[in-house]
Formats: C-alpha cells, structure tokens, sequence
C-alpha cells in the first residue's frame, strides 16, 4: 500500500558516457538510492549493466497488477531499459492490458481490428497496429523506433492494446468549453490545478504566464481523467501504463483519479533524466534515472535558453 510517510527509492540506470558520479551515494531530500549501478572509470571495458537495471526495474514491477511506467519521450536509453524489463516482466507471468498514451481512444477500433486481423508475421502485425492507431499519419508525433518493441511484446504475448491519449481536437474543446463538456469530472483540487499549472510553465520554459494555463491544465487533467478510467476498465486483468512522466505522477497524474483502492495497487515509476529536473520526493513510488538524451536546447523554440537546474 501507498502511504505518503514512504521513502521514494533511486534507481540510477548506466550512463553509456563516463560516469564514476553514478559510484556516488548521496540524499535527495527524503529520497533514497536503491540498486545504484557504480561504473568505475579505471576500466577499460565497463560492463554491460543495461540489463542489470532492467532486472532491477522488472524486480519492482513483479507482483504489482498495475504498474505506471514513465518516460522521457525521445529518450533513447530509457526505452531500451523499459522495453527489457518488459520483456523480463512478461517472462515472470504478467498479461497486463498495454495502455498507451501514443495512440488516441478514437482510434481503438481500428487498433482492435489490426490485432485481430491475419498477418504474414510479428512485424507486419506491429505495422498494422500503427497504422491503425495512426490513422496513417507520418506527423502523429511519435517516433515509432522506440514504441516498436513494446508492440511487439504485446502481439507476441497477445496482450491487449489500448488507446488512451484524448486527440488533439478534444483537449482544444476542453480548453475553451471545459471538462465538463465531454463528460469529465470539472472540480479539480487546487492543489491539482497549482501544481500542473506551475509544470506548464516550466515545460514551456517561462515563455507562458501562469494566468493563461487553464485550458492547458483542463486538457492535462482530461487525459489523467480518462486513462484512470482505462486503468480501471482493466484493472482485473493487469495493467501497464506508457506515459510521460507528468501523467503517472502520484500527486498531480493519473493516480489522482483512481479510487483508493485501485490507487493503492498501484506502482508509479517516474524515468528521468539526471540533473534536469526536479520533483517532489513523493512523485513517485520509485525513480529510475538515466543520463540525458543529446538533443537541442527546447527551450529555444520559446525563444530563450533552459534555465540552470541544480
């Protein structure tokens, strides 16, 4: 059971650049390293500790019928581990429902269909479902080399998959009409709404007044809102939740909408990147943190620079 008086435990995943930090063991507020993984920069050749962290991660997730598994979303690393321990995690006997931010509910029908259709092999049926789930489109957003392997893993174990972002359209509507408009739940605490409003204008790098976040946090809170409840439409079955970070957050994402009950089952697993953010220490159940996907500075499309992160 999930308590707010528990610790949250680190576990440091291998930074493929040289890494004798990672050797370190140092506090975090209330937070705690568990299964920290320690290259040592006097040899040659370090070991290939990938997989040691996704037996970890998989170790975490053993026995827990619903598991919220973060991520950064182009972070490379990061989908490497998480697809292992995947792997791991089926291997040890879970069939959890596969839900997936990437695709919108409106396209479950044809994701459905794909699955159920005859295909000449695994990549062919992992194809189909994109396309369906993509309605074909190049521009969905993703980058499909990474979300590839959990598909993958769902048709070779013939785990369902199910749609659980809100389209691009709907979040507009709830923006200007409301929640309420398309059936969600429109009283949202004011701790909910503070806390997603100051990480909208952190994610947009300041360049957004926190006075103009509404509709934004309305859309945040409508896609927390309705993938609780494909989290407990398959609740019975086993659930694995693919997000963003800030939706399998306990205090502000997903959690929030699930009964107690169903909460308290849950497992949430924030995956972030050393050095570039900080959270509260009761975010999440566990933190895996890997290094820093190379990439330009986002913030540049806001038309200033990232801010300095301790």
């Amino acid at each position: 059971m999930h308590t707010g008086a528990m610790p949250t435990p680190i576990l440091q995943a291998p930074d493929p650049r040289p890494a004798t930090r990672l050797a370190s063991s140092r506090w975090r507020g209330a937070a705690w390293r568990l299964g920290v993984v320690a290259l040592l920069a006097a040899c040659a050749s370090p070991p290939d500790t990938t997989a040691d962290a996704a037996q970890r991660l998989a170790a975490a997730m053993r026995g827990r019928s619903i598991v919220l598994l973060g991520e950064v979303h182009d972070n490379a690393a990061q989908h490497a581990l998480r697809a292992q321990a995947l792997r791991r995690h089926l291997a040890d006997g879970a069939r959890p429902a596969l839900l997936m931010e990437m695709f919108d509910r409106e396209r479950q029908g044809e994701i459905d269909r794909a699955l159920a259709a005859p295909h000449a092999d695994a990549n062919a049926a992992v194809e189909a479902v994109i396309a369906a789930g993509t309605g074909g489109a190049a521009g969905s957003g993703w980058d499909w080399r990474f979300y590839r392997p959990y598909l993958a893993l769902a048709v070779e174990y013939k785990l369902p998959i199910v749609a659980v972002n809100i389209s691009r359209a709907d979040a507009r509507r709830v923006g200007s009409e409301g929640l309420a408009a398309l059936g969600f739940d429109p009283a949202l605490p004011g701790d909910l709404q503070s806390g997603q409003a100051k990480a909208i204008v952190e994610g947009h790098c300041g360049a957004i007044d926190i006075s103009r976040t509404g509709p934004l946090v309305a859309a945040q809170a409508a896609r927390d809102q309705f993938m609780a409840r494909a989290v407990e439409a398959n609740v019975e079955r086993g659930v694995l939740l693919l997000a963003g970070n800030g939706h399998v957050r306990r205090d502000l994402g997903v959690a929030r909408w699930l009964p107690p009950a169903v909460r308290d089952r849950s497992l949430s697993i924030g995956l972030l990147e050393t050095g570039t953010m900080r959270v509260p220490a009761r975010a999440y159940d566990l933190v895996v943190e890997t290094a820093a996907q190379a990439r330009s500075d986002p913030c540049l499309a806001f038309g200033r620079a990232a801010p300095d992160r301790p």
